[in-house]
């Protein structure tokens, strides 16, 4: 009961600390949104137009915003409210505004493809009046009743995709924040074990009927269920939000319970040898974004060199990166991520080992 005890006053303490709980709660699930939306959202471009629209207006790939004069839409591009711009003024060359950014890429190609379209159209259907007699508007109806038979284009992948079809950008960075955030936020709080040795509550603590293991497993409770609510405000919440797709659910349950293992574990030893708080935030941070860059949280594994993904794997973050791209991406279950989960459980033993035995020592010394 005292464990329990030990281990619900660190959830509070975490709970009722507002930086923290930014931390805990809104900054993940910002970055989740953020990366989702930069690296696949299923947004609609916008283009703006000056004069007519043209084909565009019927493009389904994007959405067209028309614009009074040609310095308002300068304007908009400038600033970032739509990524390129099409000025349209009589009988002149189509002018085209784009941003240099990826989106302001690919809409320069859609953009370019659809005016080329429809000025072969137009050219055909001079061609048309000239040889017919026709006016133009029954030379263009000529022309957009010829049929042409479409070139068959079959697209095909070989070997193993990297990201199965349908796999959005918010899958991808929810894993990532997921890993990033629960060894990261494990790590800072262990400043509160720091904090409770320094007032003097450990040695009190001691002082009663309380045997010295049952401190240290309260605090160990502490560090794991810390570690395991910032997981599950991840997992759901970019479930719920963003429609997240985790693959097995018994398989991300464990993968989860494993990794929250493992980073309570680390939370336990840096809280038990480091002397103040101030250490321990500089050493969690350090830590914690030193090893999700090399474990694959920044980068996916799969464009890591032969060498660093050998290096990943030295890593928890490295297993647990790619137990989550197995459920996710490659369809496994509980079974594929087996051995993931047995490297995991032996990090957190090794690590809740340690962090034991330095805690007991500093609390009894």
């Amino acid at each position: 009961m005292k464990v329990l005890s030990i281990g619900w006053i660190n959830v509070r303490r975490a709970l009722r600390d507002r930086t923290g709980l930014f931390f805990l709660v809104a900054l993940p699930l910002m970055l989740v949104f953020i990366i989702g939306a930069a690296f696949g959202g299923a947004t609609t471009p916008v283009v703006g137009v000056v004069g007519q629209a043209g084909a565009l207006s019927a493009d389904p790939a994007v959405r067209v915003r028309a614009f009074p004069d040609e310095p308002a839409l300068r304007a908009a591009v400038e600033h970032g409210e739509i990524s390129a711009g099409l000025v349209r003024a009589g009988d002149e060359t189509p002018r085209l505004l784009v941003r240099a950014d990826r989106t302001g890429q690919q809409l320069r190609m859609l953009v370019t493809t659809s005016v080329t379209r429809e000025a072969n159209r137009l050219a055909a259907g001079e061609f048309v009046a000239e040889q017919t007699g026709l006016d133009r508007a029954s030379a263009l109806s000529v022309v957009d009743s010829v049929r042409v038979e479409p070139v068959e284009v079959r697209v095909s992948t070989t070997g193993q995709a990297l990201f199965p079809e349908g796999f959005s950008g918010f899958d991808l960075g929810a894993a990532n924040q997921l890993i990033v955030f629960t060894f990261l936020n494990s790590l800072t709080t262990a400043a509160f074990l720091v904090e409770t040795r320094s007032f003097g509550i450990t040695r009190r603590m001691l002082a009663t009927p309380t045997p010295a293991r049952v401190v240290v497993a309260g605090e160990a409770l502490g560090r794991v269920s810390i570690a395991l609510l910032q997981g599950l405000i991840v997992l759901v919440g970019s479930a719920l939000l963003f429609g997240v797709r985790w693959g097995d659910p018994l398989g991300a349950a464990a993968l989860l319970g494993a990794f929250a293992l493992v980073s309570g574990g680390a939370g336990l030893l840096l809280g038990a040898v480091c002397r103040t708080q101030q250490q321990t935030t500089g050493a969690g941070i350090l830590l914690g974004l030193g090893l999700a860059a090399f474990g694959g949280c920044m980068v996916p594994l799969e464009f890591f060199s032969p060498t660093l993904r050998t290096a990943a794997f030295a890593t928890p973050h490295g297993w647990a990166n790619d137990g989550f791209a197995a459920l996710t991406r490659r369809g496994g279950d509980l079974f594929t991520i087996a051995p993931h989960l047995g490297v995991l459980l032996g990090f957190a033993a090794v690590l809740f080992s340690l962090g034991a035995w330095a805690l007991r020592r500093a609390v009894t010394r």
